[in-house]
């Protein structure tokens, strides 16, 4: 199916195309009867564990013929920072899954979960082992069905970053990826999203970012000789006190300088879209050209599809004449991506 992204008039602004999502968007909750789920505890090589929310069997198949979740394509999500099954992309994501008769899967990121992690570690934009586990038991228990990933925000940073450092290896665990509204430069994202209205995002992610490390510090004796936690007012500040030295940085600079995709996009082959908004208030504007530049001078750029609109904020991405008609091209664009690398998974026995 071919639809042309028209972005919504009524939405004129980077900063309305982003907090529509939250404020004026709906769609199912996940654990409702539309989208009954499941969740599962998953312990991890290091001693933790991370959590999984997974579609229920019962909600997979509807309006397709059946089939066994051997035969079922699969949908794994990675959510953006502080994300979860409240976030209006995941439960979008779930509902495209559950209407193509796939199975779907949410990586709930560590402390991102129903209960606080074991260890003093979070997680964080960089972090790529818990995506390569979960992704690898999945096709050790999935071996014959197509899998995609869907990553979005943090986590399309960690989906990128992970796909460079597999490369071709790639190939053997997924069929197809996109990564959404990624923030490519750490660095430049986390200084531009405190200019002007956004520190109104900033805000909102500190508020919850910051109890939590407070939590990690009452539970961890051990971080209390790494880590002091200052009235922090910016995610540059948060990332220097806490994340850096909790996660083996020097500073939240070196964090950002580590941790970013975009030097690892021209190691990407596996069949991939990047979905990003130009005028996204999370990151300025010439780091897609630069993105554009990484791909060009590489093989990557017969694996990769940048798809870079002039409008739709960040996980925005809204259609539609009215807000009672809204239509939402992010989710559908990545499912049909999605579709089309299943499709040919299938026709070159590859999955």
């Amino acid at each position: 199916m071919t639809r042309e992204y028209d972005p919504a008039w009524w939405l004129p602004d980077p900063h309305s195309a982003t907090l529509w999502g939250r404020l004026g968007r709906r769609e199912p909750q996940l654990g409702s009867r539309a989208l009954p789920i499941t969740r599962e505890h998953w312990d991890t090589p290091d001693g933790d564990f991370i959590e999984l929310v997974r579609l229920a069997p019962e909600a997979q198949a509807t309006g397709r013929p059946h089939s066994s979740a051997q035969e079922q394509p699969r949908l794994l999500v990675l959510h953006g920072l502080e994300g979860g099954t409240h976030s209006h992309y995941v439960r979008a994501l779930f509902r495209e899954a559950q209407s193509r008769g796939w199975a779907a899967d949410l990586l709930l990121f560590r402390s991102c979960g129903s209960a606080p992690n074991r260890l003093p570690r979070s997680y964080h934009s960089g972090d790529t082992g818990d995506a390569r586990f979960v992704l690898e038991r999945l096709r050790h228990a999935f071996p014959n069905v197509p899998l995609g990933v869907v990553g979005v925000s943090l986590g399309g940073n960690v989906l990128c970053k992970l796909l460079g450092e597999l490369g071709p290896a790639a190939n053997g665990l997924i069929s197809g990826a996109v990564a959404m509204s990624v923030p490519f430069d750490l660095a430049r994202a986390s200084r531009q999203i405190g200019r002007g209205f956004g520190a109104v995002y900033e805000q909102f992610f500190l508020k919850s970012l910051i109890p939590k490390a407070q939590h990690k510090l009452a539970r961890h004796a051990e971080l209390r000789d790494r880590v002091t936690l200052p009235r922090i007012r910016t995610l540059w500040e948060f990332d220097d006190a806490f994340t850096a030295p909790v996660h083996g940085f020097a500073s939240a600079a070196d964090y950002y300088e580590r941790s970013s995709s975009l030097p690892y996009l021209g190691g990407i082959r596996v069949p991939t879209l990047l979905l990003n908004a130009a005028d996204d208030p999370f990151l300025p504007p010439q780091v897609l050209g630069e993105v554009r530049e990484q791909l060009q001078g590489s093989a990557a750029s017969d694996w990769v599809t940048p798809e870079f609109p002039s409008r739709g904020g960040h996980v925005g991405f809204t259609a539609g004449g009215w807000p009672w008609a809204a239509w939402y091209y992010g989710e559908w664009r990545a499912a049909e991506f999605l579709a089309q690398a299943f499709a040919d998974a299938k026709r070159y026995r590859v999955v």
